[in-house]
């Protein structure tokens, strides 16, 4: 690749390298890619700029297109398992045993499946994560790692990063190369869903709450979806779960009032994690899912986005449950699957188990998180799996293959990080929006993508944890 060589170029030569990279960082800033630092996160006074990569990554066109046709397949897939309850119920039903997380989210499924669905707008904001994995042969297939229903990041101030991209090739004598870097434009598409749920509601004067984390590193990149809607007319507010806890009640109608003004939308960007949550707080997350608002996602679509669902749906018949008389469908979907393993007790867990053991590094051993930096791999993997072995507690995990992709070769930018080339992995994350009115789908699309690049030392790349870096697809 012709990146690769100018790499080594830029690395024999400091001086040069020194104002590329300069120029880079100087045009993410004119760009917007910005983000609060981790020392002042809740300040605006002190900014940098997002972590990324100095050259666009090459991506096979091939797998890029594949990933982008099977979106709109997942989309409907996430949705027809969110109204599937029986299905949701025997899913989960180990793993709620012992997981007091999903157990309590479990709990405000059923709760709301009792009382019976106050609101039959459903608006999804999904993103699938696949890596290239690269078999004995040479080959390399496109393989799906997770799918995320909650809280789903990658746009917003990173939209124009191969606007950068672009410059810097030219710079660097690579123009033609970059007519191959694909526009990364999703946070209108994204907003989209939100508004349309918003329309869909009805209420003029009614807001789109964000449900936002106490520590807001990424508020800057949540102000360019905020003003999106403003831009629509359509009024956002900002607040924690303390503040829905503190301010937040329901009508006669089930109408959801937060210091006064109803929520049309809550657009969840904190929850995914057992530390978001105090018992108040659960109480909160209780409260706006029992409420007329639309939300985003729901409860069902939350769980339907739990590791533990993801390994069900690889068994044999599982997706033709939701597909039923619609192969070619199957067949696109079940293609980006790899292997996945249940730890539930019984022969087949622990035939997993064994196999785990015996082999640790081809193994991930996943617990039912989001959020980057929680699963487990090699030496940690085995002491972890060891010490549940015959307990239930396994229950709480599944387990994939260790996918294998080929590194490439990128300089990470990143605050107070060294220069160098780094052998890198990327993971490459399709966006999908989903509205149902009922029994009517109102919108199903596929809006767009993002490619996460870490060095190929760490196992996981989360932006958010801090071990990966936002990219684009340099198509080839």
């Amino acid at each position: 690749m012709a990146t690769a060589e100018i790499l080594q170029e830029l690395i024999r030569s400091p001086d040069r390298l020194q104002a590329v990279v300069e120029e880079a960082k100087m045009l993410a800033f004119e760009k917007g890619i910005l983000m609060r630092t981790r020392d002042a996160p809740n300040s605006s006074e002190v900014v940098t700029f997002q972590p990324f990569t100095l050259l666009p990554s090459p991506v096979p066109k091939a797998a890029y297109l594949q990933a982008l046709r099977v979106q709109t397949h997942l989309n409907t897939l996430m949705d027809k398992i969110s109204q599937d309850a029986e299905f949701l119920e025997e899913a989960l039903a180990g793993c709620v045993q012992v997981d007091d997380y999903t157990a309590k989210l479990f709990g405000i499924f059923k709760q709301v499946q009792k009382e019976g669905r106050t609101q039959s707008i459903v608006v999804s904001l999904n993103r699938s994560d696949y890596m290239l994995d690269q078999s004995e042969d040479g080959s390399a297939s496109l393989k799906q790692i997770e799918v995320n229903t909650f809280s789903v990041a990658g746009f917003g101030a990173t939209d124009r990063l191969p606007e950068v991209h672009r410059k810097i090739l030219t710079a660097v004598g690579l123009a033609a190369e970059s007519e191959f870097i694909m526009d990364a434009k999703r946070t209108s598409g994204m907003c989209d869903g939100l508004a349309k749920g918003w329309e869909l509601y009805g209420r003029e004067k009614a807001v789109v709450l964000f449900l936002v984390e106490n520590v807001q590193i990424s508020r800057l990149s949540h102000r360019v979806l905020e003003e999106e809607l403003w831009s629509r007319n359509i009024p956002v507010i900002r607040r924690k779960f303390s503040d829905v806890s503190r301010g937040g009640s329901l009508d006669e109608s089930k109408r959801l009032f937060i210091d006064g003004q109803e929520v049309a939308v809550v657009y969840y960007r904190n929850g995914y994690m057992p530390q978001h949550y105090t018992q108040q707080w659960w109480e909160a997350r209780l409260l706006m899912e029992r409420s007329l608002a639309v939300k985003c996602p729901d409860i069902s679509t939350h769980l339907g986005g739990t590791k533990k669902v993801q390994q069900v749906l690889a068994r044999p018949g599982v997706l033709e449950r939701f597909f039923p008389n619609q192969p070619q469908v199957v067949e696109q979907i079940r293609a980006t699957f790899t292997g996945l393993y249940s730890l539930d007790m019984g022969p087949e867990g622990d035939q997993a188990v064994e196999a785990a053991l015996a082999t640790p590094d081809r193994f991930v051993l996943k617990p039912q998180r989001e959020g980057g930096g929680n699963n487990l791999y090699g030496d940690e993997l085995h002491r972890v799996l060891q010490a549940l072995r015959s307990s239930p507690e396994r229950m709480a995990y599944i387990l994939m293959d260790k996918l294998r992709p080929s590194p490439v070769q990128n300089i990470l930018l990143k605050r107070d990080f060294p220069l160098q080339v780094s052998d890198c992995v990327g993971e490459l994350g399709v966006f999908g929006v989903f509205v149902r009115n009922g029994e009517e789908t109102v919108m199903n699309e596929c809006v767009g993508h993002l490619l996460k690049t870490r060095s190929a030392q760490h196992d996981e790349g989360g932006i958010s944890s801090g071990a990966g870096v936002s990219d684009s697809p340099l198509l080839v």
